[in-house]
């Protein structure tokens, strides 16, 4: 189960998500409302069990995996580009909820990725001030466990300092409890890196999502911590 599919599926039915690209951004979310408003169900564009098996039949609630969340899915088929190789479609990306940092090659660009994922993915939630300053996001949303898919701030330099890191958490190493951070400017590209536990300065997840409930995996893995973030 995919955003693909659910795309196909609401333009099937006569609701229109735009291109079919696996994107869950704002078109699809209206499709999505569309869809449960005519089905009597609550309109939040949120793909769960109930819209899924409403889509789907009602074995797919049991029998599907529900979709990524939309903020991963949109920032997973991106991962690998490069702030200089693929400057003009990374920069093109930033941009697309209508305003961005700059150039991704000469500026600090982790805030104006998640910025960009959340404001796609979730057109209702509210961006913290100055989403570019990563520390910013300690205020976002609502407070969280260290949950898969919560973003993640960090404390960089000094935990008493104005520098930092953000990205969405995605594991946890067993050995030593860094945890698996998915994001933007990590080795100067959209990847996954290793921070320390301790640098963790908070958990937060969207307030217009439902609760995150699925616990970090915990992972089997080496790797470098990373320390200065670029």
């Amino acid at each position: 189960m995919n955003w693909r599919d659910i795309q196909r599926e609401l333009a099937k039915r006569g609701f229109s998500p735009g291109r079919i690209d696996g994107i869950p951004g704002r078109n699809t979310r209206k499709a999505v409302e569309a869809f449960q408003r005519t089905m009597g169900l609550e309109v939040d564009g949120i793909v769960g069990s109930r819209t899924l098996g409403a889509l789907f039949g009602p074995t797919s609630a049991k029998g599907r995996q529900v979709a990524d969340l939309p903020w991963l899915a949109i920032l997973n088929d991106k991962m690998g580009w490069h702030e200089v190789n693929h400057n003009k479609k990374l920069s093109d990306f930033l941009r697309l909820d209508g305003k961005t940092l700059g150039d991704p090659s000469k500026l600090p660009w982790c805030g104006d990725l998640v910025e960009t994922c959340i404001a796609l993915a979730l057109p209702d939630e509210v961006i913290p001030g100055s989403p570019y300053l990563a520390r910013n996001w300690t205020g976002f949303g609502r407070s969280t466990l260290p949950r898969f898919g919560a973003v993640g701030a960090f404390w960089r330099g000094s935990r008493d300092g104005t520098q930092g890191h953000v990205g969405f958490l995605i594991g946890q190493r067993r050995s030593d409890g860094a945890y698996r951070v998915r994001g933007g400017n990590q080795s100067n590209s959209i990847s996954d890196t290793w921070l320390a536990a301790g640098r963790l300065l908070e958990a937060r997840m969207p307030a217009t999502y439902p609760a995150l409930t699925k616990v970090l995996p915990l992972l089997d893995a080496a790797g470098a911590l990373s320390i200065n973030e670029a």
